[in-house]
């Protein structure tokens, strides 16, 4: 009867020792995960694109390619078309084909609408916020707008644009987010494009930032007040067209 071969000590070890299982890929966190939490990768990707959207990176009519913005952003390709699809239901693209990426063109009856939209919303969102804006949170508020003041002075045209928006946002974020902040985001998604436009037309100097009421109303805890201002912040952005005249634009006007 042939003998069983003997395993050295140390390959019999091996052998009675459970398979290693490899070791798993840590999971990507967001730099503002709250707690430690775990953000998804596409998560991220829509949050650099979308501040892009909101702050001019984009342009009305400029295709995006999904491996360019991969390589910018440092990932592979399926977070970005993940990220894209997302801003596709928030209408800030449109998905033409696979390849075919594009910012929608802006039309006045577009822009008007979202505009309207804006006046309807985010006065309301100013007053729902205004009783959870505390002490810190009106400093941080005061912050952005001296920011705002510099960029206009220094004529920053994406700083100006990336502090309107943080001002706005940080009123409205102070109530705990539910569905009437995510809807003024994708409008902020959609006219942002254009903006940059218009803006840049304009220039920085004859930009006025008027958040020193709504400040006001806040410290007095008035929300009828604050209300009126952020509806009237949005109503001398739309004086900004009138003066103007609107423009069908696209990624060639910059």
């Amino acid at each position: 009867m042939a003998s069983t071969p003997r395993l050295n000590p140390r390959a019999a070890r091996a052998a009675r020792a459970p398979a290693r299982r490899a070791a798993p890929r840590p999971p990507v966190r967001g730099a503002d995960g709250a707690d430690g939490a775990v953000v998804p990768l596409h998560h991220n990707v829509h949050t650099e694109l979308a501040r892009r959207f909101i702050t001019g990176g984009m342009v009305p009519g400029a295709r995006l390619s999904t491996r360019r913005l991969a390589e910018e952003l440092g990932v592979s390709q399926t977070p970005v078309r993940e990220a894209l699809s997302r801003l596709a239901a928030e209408g800030a693209v449109q998905i033409r084909s696979k390849r075919r990426v594009i910012v929608p063109a802006m039309t006045e009856g577009r822009f008007r609408e979202l505009w309207r939209c804006r006046e309807l919303l985010e006065p309301e969102a100013a007053v729902e916020a205004l009783p959870y804006i505390d002490a810190k949170r009106l400093k941080q508020l005061r912050q952005i707008d001296d920011a705002i003041g510099a960029a206009i002075g220094g004529g920053d045209l994406p700083a100006y644009m990336q502090g309107n928006f943080d001002f706005h946002f940080s009123i409205y974020d102070a109530r705990p987010r539910g569905i009437l902040n995510r809807l003024i985001e994708t409008l902020w998604l959609q006219f942002g494009p254009y903006m940059r436009i218009v803006y840049g037309r304009v220039g920085t100097a004859n930009l006025v930032d008027q958040h020193a009421l709504a400040l006001r109303a806040i410290a007095a805890r008035d929300a009828a007040g604050l209300g009126q201002a952020i509806r009237a912040d949005i109503r001398d952005g739309m004086g900004l067209i009138g003066e103007s005249g609107f423009v069908y634009a696209d990624a060639n006007d910059l």
